[in-house]
């Protein structure tokens, strides 16, 4: 099986982070995803992701997607001037790595329901291969750790596991995110590149 070329999968997602340290940060994180990542569909079910984001390669193409909401709406000034340039360059790199371990480090059949906690432990056990202030780190794990927004408890261990999103960054990654998993979107991908 030919090996994926992991920042290549991502390279229009990069470029819209601006500050050319946080991308290259951000090739970096990219390349410790679990192979799996830029395999598997982005719901194990189909019941919670529309047809673009099924099938082999849907995790990539709805976190395209997801990257792609932001930066539309980062990019409108209604929207985004809310935010400061590095903030949006922070609120990309979230997205682009919110669901990196979906299915766990190691690929299990289902989504783990604790997969932001997964993601934001990868981060950060990593911290050292990146030039991120330790402050800005820690702000893109909370964005990612609280991505899920109000689903928050595990039917299964009946507890609470995820906390909700409380700034404005991790709402809006939130936001972008639901957006990006509604059924009734479709979304034109070729190549697994968003087409207009």
């Amino acid at each position: 099986m030919k090996k994926t070329d992991k920042i290549a999968v991502f390279k229009t997602e990069i470029n819209y982070v601006k500050d050319s340290t946080l991308r290259e940060d951000l090739k970096v994180l990219i390349g410790l995803l679990p192979d799996y990542f830029f395999e598997i569909p982005a719901s194990s079910t189909g019941k919670y992701h529309p047809a673009f984001s099924l099938g082999d390669g849907g995790l990539v193409r709805h976190t395209k997607a997801a990257v792609r909401i932001a930066n539309e709406l980062l990019n409108n000034n209604t929207v985004g001037s809310k935010f400061s340039l590095h903030d949006k360059d922070l609120i990309i790199i979230a997205l682009a790595l919110h669901d990196g371990v979906k299915s766990g480090m190691e690929h299990s059949q289902y989504t783990k329901f604790d997969h932001p906690l997964l993601a934001s432990k990868l981060i950060m056990e990593n911290k050292d291969k990146v030039s991120m202030e330790v402050d800005d780190l820690r702000k893109v794990c909370s964005m990612i750790e609280s991505h899920m927004g109000e689903w928050t408890y595990d039917n299964y261990h009946k507890k609470e596991v995820l906390p909700k999103p409380r700034t404005a960054e991790q709402r809006f990654v939130h936001m972008c995110d639901f957006l990006a998993s509604r059924k009734f979107l479709d979304i034109k991908f070729l190549d697994n590149e968003i087409i207009e």
